[in-house]
């Protein structure tokens, strides 16, 4: 089974996407790590690939590449990035959004960041908003969009390992066989 695990930064995609796969016995790959493979690719580090995506959209191109290529052959993955649901389209078996108002995002992510908040806001806000013009821009997506996701969970509202709970309970529920439809990927520009 491939699941995706989708969300904001700060959401805790990560370390939910990285508790489900143990809990299962499944892979994980992050979009972080194939990012910090394509830094290493070409000898540089990840903030400076990322400064040079900035201008240069076939970073990010690869990256989702790499996303959609891991998908189409990917058995018993939990796949997570901000556009994991979407990068591996009808190929997921499961496609999960995590989020959190926008307040508990920034405190996380100056925390483990160890920033001072302000800062981490205007990072994240503006991230944000460049991240989204470039995912329309480049596929057509609107990321805000959440019904192509079987699951979106806020999770604000319960401790770490009680969303990590939910999200295995959820994916353990599932059964093929009760499956009256997921929601297809339409309308998306797959080009690399």
């Amino acid at each position: 089974m491939l699941i995706t695990i989708s969300g904001p930064a700060g959401s805790g995609k990560s370390t939910v996407a990285a508790g489900l796969a143990e809990r299962l016995g499944y892979d994980h790959v992050s979009g972080g790590d194939i990012f910090r493979e394509l830094a290493a690719e070409r000898d540089l580090t990840p903030l400076e690939l990322n400064k040079l995506a900035e201008e240069d959209d076939a970073i990010d191109r690869d990256l989702d590449r790499r996303q959609r290529d891991l998908a189409s052959s990917a058995d018993s993955l939990v796949l997570e990035s901000r556009l994991a649901g979407w990068m591996a389209g009808d190929y997921a078996d499961f496609r999960i959004w995590l989020d959190a108002p926008l307040d508990v995002r920034v405190a996380r992510i100056a925390d483990r960041e160890t920033k001072p908040t302000d800062l981490a806001r205007e990072e994240t806000v503006e991230r944000a908003a460049s991240e989204a013009l470039r995912y329309r821009k480049y596929y057509d997506i609107d990321i805000e969009t959440l019904d192509i996701y079987d699951l979106a969970l806020n999770t604000a509202r319960f401790s770490p390992p009680a969303v990590l709970d939910i999200v295995a309970t959820a994916v353990e529920s599932y059964d093929p066989e009760d499956d009256e439809g997921k929601t297809p990927i339409t309308g998306v520009t797959y080009e690399f």
